[in-house]
């Protein structure tokens, strides 16, 4: 039977199409308008009638009952009741199709009310308000005995939800698709509208729901721009460990507080950021088990010039005491902060990140900030200190190492050709 229906996707919308059929996990920050609600719905309903399974299930979710009625209901009849034989249930918001195929629209505020379905397919709407439960203890594992694919779609809402983390997670695993489209580049709505939009709205709230900014409402971030920059530079991404280059470590060293640990290669003029890892109120023993447990071949180990004070309690340094427990520091000169945020601004463009293991780094230097002071209408000189400072230090430490270290190089010949005669044979 030949089917028509009466649909043209925009160029961007086509290409994503096809993303999609070559991807089972996908992670779309689209910007508002792009048209993500019925590029979805469209791919649901092409995978409901293409399935050869019996009685394929497919789920749309949206945060709310009300919501996804009101933004998908629609699109769905439309679209979906152009295929001769379909029905649809106005109370369950579910759409029955001929080949026994069912696509249901659900809301996420009680995810426990979707325990113990199975699913061929699942999409869900507005994903950075969603609960984490619902994809890790519900719809993952309904997704596993049919190897069902999972869509998530979004505009940001900042880093403290699931949607981010799926996305940096979607970076770095080539079986993920990892997309986003800033209304700025998809030329989809006109700048005039952009412009208006931009001056009802804010700056901030316009960066987020139109230019899909993470760290739009962070205000006065130091080195979130450069983060951004490599993330659509894709060096965000999966970096493995090269067992042919030395490993070395810069360290944050908290006595009440975190303790931070960066390990990274050197490649050329790359800097391979491969693991990391904070612990809290641990001692330095602890510490140093963690890098000896690693199965790296280790170069150098770098902390900040505190290392050397004496402990009150034992009479040596941290840094004899890590000597004693087969570490030997490298020790770095106390620097000015500012010297050293503009030495990791520097750096930064240069390194590569590991998406999974180096997460946190990433997360904490998208939201190291300056503060705004009201009453003087400018940001303070210092950075905040809180959950994010540990890790950045530490990474300024790395900035600070990295002049010290020598890059792998290509090797010189090392023999001379001395058979050759300017006239020939």
């Amino acid at each position: 039977m030949h089917i028509e229906i009466p649909y043209t996707p925009r160029p961007l919308q086509a290409m994503l199409h096809n993303e999609l059929d070559k991807h089972r996990f996908a992670v779309l920050n689209c910007h508002r308008r792009f048209g993500k609600s019925i590029l979805i719905i469209m791919h649901l309903i092409k995978k409901a009638l293409t399935n050869e399974k019996k009685n394929p299930r497919y789920y749309l979710i949206g945060p709310t009952f009300v919501s996804i009625k009101r933004v998908c209901w629609d699109y769905l009849k439309q679209y979906a009741g152009c295929i001769p034989g379909t029905t649809f249930n106005e109370t369950e918001l579910r759409c029955d199709l001929p080949n026994g195929a069912r696509i249901t629209l659900l809301s996420s505020e009680d995810p426990d009310k979707i325990r113990g379905i199975y699913a061929d397919g699942v999409c869900i709407d507005e994903c950075s308000q969603m609960n984490p439960v619902l994809w890790n203890e519900i719809l993952r594992p309904a997704l596993s005995d049919r190897k069902g694919f999972a869509y998530f779609i979004s505009t940001p809402q900042g880093m403290s939800n699931i949607f981010y983390d799926l996305y940096q997670h979607a970076l770095g695993d080539p079986q993920w698709l990892a997309y986003t489209a800033k209304a700025s580049q998809t030329n989809i709505i006109d700048q005039e509208e952009l412009d208006a939009a931009k001056a009802q709205m804010g700056d901030t709230k316009y960066k987020q729901e139109f230019e899909c900014d993470w760290i739009a409402n962070i205000e006065g971030s130091i080195y979130g721009d450069i983060i951004k920059k490599l993330e659509e530079d894709k060096q965000i991404t999966r970096v493995s460990y090269d067992p042919a280059l030395e490993v070395h470590t810069a360290w944050d060293l908290g006595l009440d507080d975190l303790t931070v640990i960066i390990f990274f290669q050197l490649l050329g003029n790359q800097i391979l950021i491969i693991d990391y890892y904070e612990n809290n109120r641990e001692g330095l023993p602890h510490y140093v088990q963690v890098v000896k447990n690693k199965d790296y071949v280790y170069g150098e180990h770098y902390a900040p010039w505190d290392l050397e004070i004496t402990e009150f309690s034992s009479g040596k340094t941290r840094k004899e005491v890590a000597y004693q427990l087969g570490i030997r520091f490298r020790v770095l000169p106390k620097l000015n902060l500012e010297e050293g945020i503009h030495s990791l601004k520097m750096l930064l463009p240069k390194c590569w990140f590991d998406a999974d293991q180096a997460k946190p780094l990433v997360d904490a230097l998208r939201q190291y900030h300056r503060k705004y002071n009201e009453k003087m209408k400018m940001f303070g000189t210092k950075p905040v200190r809180d959950w994010s400072s540990h890790a950045c230090d530490a990474a300024r430490y790395m900035a600070m190492s990295i002049t010290d270290l020598p890059r792998k190089k290509i090797a010189a010949q090392q023999t001379a050709v001395n058979d050759y005669t300017i006239h020939g044979d």
